[in-house]
């Protein structure tokens, strides 16, 4: 895939930045874009991330993570931390998940970053959130369909809840060695379901998505 100049850089950005735009201009100052990562692994947190963008300051290359080279997302991963507004990283653990189900620790995930947010003062007064309907946060919400690869917040969202994760699992993967998480991410790969066959569930597996293996 060929770079893209600074030119088609900052128009893509400009593109992606519509449904701020519109936010800013019926008068919300704090657009937050809420996304998250590992709704489908065996193993592993779900994570979400909330971001707030600075309306005077371009982030180029924003993207849908899955998108993204590794490389280019640890990139923005530090660029989003440094140069946002404000942010909030929250995540659900496999208990969580197994005991409510991923989609609802999925949004508990979600809201808990706007309720970090509101403890820094730095709360979101409306929230762009890709394609999930999330209730109790007492804000506007506006689901956006395929959101993270049309919000530059919904993309910065998804960077930094995929980079987190990323980050955990290969953590996970030194702390559960042979299982192979830094490489797969605790996704249902070929070799990940016989490493459980194998050596069993470590406590980070979901249970719930693994009834088949017990």
């Amino acid at each position: 895939m060929p770079k893209l100049t600074t030119e088609q850089l900052t128009a893509k950005y400009e593109a992606m930045y519509e449904y701020e735009r519109d936010c800013l201009a019926k008068g919300y100052k704090m657009i937050g874009g809420i996304d998250e990562a590992g709704r489908g692994p065996l193993a592993g947190p779900v994570v979400a991330a909330c971001c707030i963008l600075d309306p005077d300051v371009k982030i180029l290359g924003l993207d849908d993570s899955k998108k993204l080279s590794e490389k280019k997302r640890e990139e923005l991963f530090e660029q989003i931390k440094e140069k946002a507004k404000a942010y909030a990283i929250c995540a659900s653990g496999p208990e969580e998940i197994d005991e409510i189900n991923i989609l609802e620790a999925t949004k508990n995930a979600m809201r808990n970053c706007v309720k970090e947010l509101a403890a820094k003062e730095m709360s979101p007064d409306i929230l762009l959130i890709d394609a999930v309907k999330l209730s109790g946060t007492g804000l506007e919400v506006i689901p956006i369909i395929k959101g993270d690869a049309k919000s530059d917040s919904i993309a910065a969202a998804s960077i930094l809840a995929k980079v987190t994760r990323d980050h955990m699992m290969a953590e996970y993967d030194k702390e559960y060695p042979g299982y192979g998480f830094a490489k797969h991410k605790g996704y249902g790969t070929k070799d990940h379901y016989a490493a459980i066959r194998e050596k069993g569930m470590t406590p980070i597996h979901r249970r719930s998505f693994l009834k088949i293996i017990h």
